[in-house]
């Protein structure tokens, strides 16, 4: 069964950085897209960041320039460097694996990392 299990989260100060990782079995990592969605207290789901299969990255306007996704084919691994944080990406963070026909259809989820940035 497809599997995705995050990890990094923590507690960091504003302006400070966070590496968060997700580790994929189950599936044949490096053909599929994948995506990180955030979930602040009290708010909905956010998308946050895809890259497709090859290493193509898109970016939320929220976090362009501050954050960096990227892959590692060869150790089914998924990464979301975050710098320059701010109280607002306070979130639970989740990977997810796209569909094979579209990056934002998601069909698996991680069970989540939380990211608190504050003083």
């Amino acid at each position: 069964e497809v599997q995705l299990v995050e990890s990094g989260g923590g507690l960091v100060q504003p302006g400070g950085s966070l590496r968060l990782s997700c580790v994929g079995s189950g599936f044949t990592f490096s053909i599929y897209a994948m995506t990180w969605v955030r979930q602040a207290p009290g708010k909905g789901l956010e998308w946050v960041s895809s890259i497709t299969h090859t290493g193509g990255p898109e970016y939320a306007d929220s976090v362009k320039g501050r954050f960096t996704i990227s892959r590692d084919n060869t150790k089914n691994v998924l990464t979301l460097q975050m710098n320059s944080l701010k109280p607002e990406d306070t979130a639970v963070y989740y990977c997810a694996k796209s569909t094979y026909s579209n990056i934002l259809s998601l069909d698996a989820w991680g069970q989540g990392t939380q990211v608190t940035v504050s003083s």
